[in-house]
């Protein structure tokens, strides 16, 4: 109990001993509680909402390890681990007060508060509507988002790429190309004006993701031995039952990622996203199953695995206004895409080692576009493309020039020799699998 709360029943009681009216004070009381109690509710679940989010990153860390090769986990595991460091302190430096400038913003297209995030003070509180939470936990809430869309570029570069170059490009990317682009929607920016919708980010985080991860993969080139003679050679993952465990981390967290996006604990608009986000994860996983069983003659289980976070990634912009039955089409057109687009980027000799380009990229778009087919009349198609478009510019040419400025300088690719011994050995000196020796020319 509060001490408003407290103070007012303590009031109440002595009024009735003395005998005076207390009618009108005890329906008074009744708001304040049930005010007092929606706030607790919206904040601690805002709060569950964290650690759910939180959790993802193992996820990606789980997923981007099994799905490539055992001389590389331990950079997989390094990367995922220092990015959530450098998105947690860019986004307390910088990122915080750059996507939500306030009033120091040009005509809502870019704005700065100032550094850090000293002004934040416990007990003031961001008004949601009728509920309201915390601004420390509105801050840790966004920070883990900004942290995600980071991890994105890791996968897709995998297994060839320099750790200082790519920790260097990451911090950039995510401390003022990514909070700055969030401005323009979250920030009550200039799309946010138009009406464009994205709800958790299937652009603001998934596709800006996807943007900077095409740009590394461009610039860095395919991996050793992936395209030979014009045709393309399977590299397989070492560990399938990690890359499962890793979605399922992924799903679990996405109950936070969009349940949390609701931004209270709201019992109607909570649990309508979790059903919306479930049905079009599950709907996803059929869809890239039938395709790959017909396509390919055999069940694929990293096509199953990516139909699910494609369905995930393209629910998360309209979880909140698409209907139940929408969600499921969403989620299954989804799967399918996520399978031609990971064939198609195969054939264009784009090496993208566990289909973060597909899945956050594409499958982005395509869930930003659905708002404006499947959202009612309340939403704008073209609106929905504009902001698609602007995001894509921005996003992509800025990825281009942060891992253009590290090529030229301090170069993006690790040595053929340690290409092939391992990522592990080269740039960390350690295996993640002792006892026996992972050196392979594959």
């Amino acid at each position: 109990m509060s001490k408003s709360v407290f103070s007012a029943v303590m009031l109440l009681f002595v009024l009735s001993l003395v005998g005076l009216p207390v009618a009108g004070l005890a329906e008074e009381l009744a708001d304040v509680s049930a005010m007092d109690a929606m706030f607790w509710a919206s904040n601690t679940w805002m709060l569950v909402a964290t650690i759910l989010v939180f959790i993802m990153h193992l996820g990606f860390a789980s997923l981007e390890a099994g799905m490539t090769r055992a001389k590389n986990t331990v950079n997989i595991l390094f990367k995922n681990t220092a990015i959530v460091a450098i998105g947690l302190l860019t986004y307390a430096l910088v990122g915080f007060n750059l996507m939500y400038p306030g009033d120091f913003s040009i005509a809502g297209f870019f704005g700065f508060a100032g550094f850090g995030i000293g002004g934040l003070a416990d007990g003031i509180v961001v008004d949601s509507g009728v509920n309201a939470f915390t601004e420390w936990t509105d801050f840790i809430f966004q920070a883990m988002f900004a942290a995600t869309a980071a991890t994105i570029i890791s996968g897709a570069v995998a297994e060839r790429i320099k750790l200082g170059s790519f920790l260097l490009v990451i911090t950039f990317y995510v401390a003022f190309i990514y909070p700055w682009l969030g401005s323009w929607q979250w920030g009550e920016g200039w799309l946010y004006e138009r009406g464009f919708h994205d709800f958790a980010g299937s652009t603001l985080v998934h596709s800006v993701g996807g943007w900077g991860a095409l740009a590394g993969v461009i610039l860095l080139g395919p991996r050793l031995g992936k395209y030979v003679n014009g045709s393309s050679k399977p590299i397989m993952g070492h560990n399938m039952p990690l890359a499962t465990i890793g979605v399922f981390l992924l799903w679990f967290g996405w109950f936070g990622f969009n349940g949390g996006s609701v931004l209270s604990a709201d019992p109607e608009g909570v649990s309508f996203v979790f059903v919306t986000t479930s049905l079009a994860a599950a709907a996803g996983i059929m869809g890239a199953m039938a395709v790959s069983w017909i396509v390919q003659k055999k069940p694929d289980l990293t096509m199953a695995l990516n139909g699910a976070l494609a369905g995930l990634v393209g629910i998360t912009a309209g979880a909140d206004v698409v209907s139940v039955s929408s969600s499921i089409i969403i989620g299954l057109i989804a799967g399918v895409i996520v399978f031609f687009s990971v064939i198609g980027l195969d054939r264009a000799k784009l090496d993208d080692p566990v289909g973060a380009i597909s899945v956050h990229l594409v499958c982005g778009i395509w869930g930003t576009l659905a708002v404006g087919i499947f959202g009612g009349e309340d939403f704008s198609f073209v609106t929905q493309l504009i902001g698609v478009v602007a995001y894509g510019v921005v996003a992509f040419i800025g990825a281009m020039v942060l891992f253009g400025i590290a090529k030229a300088t301090l170069g993006i690719r690790v040595s053929e020799e340690e290409e092939l011994s391992g990522l592990d050995i080269g740039e960390h000196g350690m295996e993640a699998y002792t006892g026996f020796s992972i050196y392979t020319t594959q």
